[in-house]
């Protein structure tokens, strides 16, 4: 039986989802608990690979298990045994050939700039205390829309067989406090949209140019882009199927 979770959670405390030796992940928490309730060795597959610290409301994840049990009693165990900072918001059967991270057609995440210091959102957001030119940010935008290689905005690795990615939805957002960028793309690379918005924001701050994006990637090269903004401020919001 094949079962798929809905997962929230806040990366603070944790080293990302993937699991890591001697450290403390997401599908490692996840995997303990399912192992524990099923009284079987349990391995979780997940959509996206969030980086320490990144935060999710709607991680995907799906596993294999040889023993029944009804949904609503596994959730409220997973609930009960893992930390507050993760949550199993729902539960559902899936076909066998379903696969969490493979059968998805896109990922959509959500990174929050503080314009002002705030308190409650101060571990989901990255607090810039200069002013941001919000349409030359928005004009930059453009330029990833669509099919790209995204090479100069992500860590090379070596399993990954092309940088090509295609941006469905890229956009900023200008609150009353929190700027936040949404972007929508069929697959994502690894720390990508993290470089993405400290790139944006240079250019918010008059450092680059709007279509310097468009020579950075052309490039194909990271040391062309910016630093990358920190990961609290970064959420996995929704995996598309």
């Amino acid at each position: 039986m094949r079962l798929c979770l809905l997962i929230e959670y806040d990366g603070t405390r944790y080293a990302g989802w993937q699991i890591q030796k001697g450290l403390r992940t997401i599908q490692g928490e996840i995997e303990a608990a399912l192992s524990k309730i099923l009284h079987e060795s349990i391995r979780v597959t997940g959509a996206g690979r969030t980086d320490s610290g990144v935060h999710a409301r709607g991680q995907i994840a799906h596993f294999d298990a040889q023993h029944g049990i009804s949904f609503t009693k596994l959730q409220r165990a997973l609930n009960g045994l893992l930390d507050k900072d993760i949550r199993i918001k729902a539960v559902q059967e899936v076909n066998a050939q379903f696969h969490a991270r493979y059968s998805a057609k896109g990922r959509k995440y959500n990174y929050s700039i503080a314009k002002i210091p705030l308190a409650l959102y101060r571990k989901y957001s990255w607090y810039i205390p200069y002013r941001l030119n919000v349409a030359r940010m928005q004009e930059s935008v453009s330029y990833i829309q669509g099919k790209h290689d995204f090479t100069s905005f992500c860590k090379q690795i070596a399993t990954v067989k092309h940088y090509q990615c295609t941006v469905d939805e890229a956009s900023w957002i200008d609150e009353d406090e929190i700027l936040r960028f949404i972007i929508k793309s069929d697959r994502f690379l690894h720390g990508m949209v993290r470089a993405l918005v400290g790139t944006f924001v240079d250019i918010g701050r008059g450092k680059l140019n709007p279509e310097d994006i468009q020579k950075i990637m052309e490039k194909r090269d990271r040391t062309y882009a910016s630093q990358s903004a920190p990961a609290q401020g970064l959420i996995l919001e929704r995996i598309y199927y």
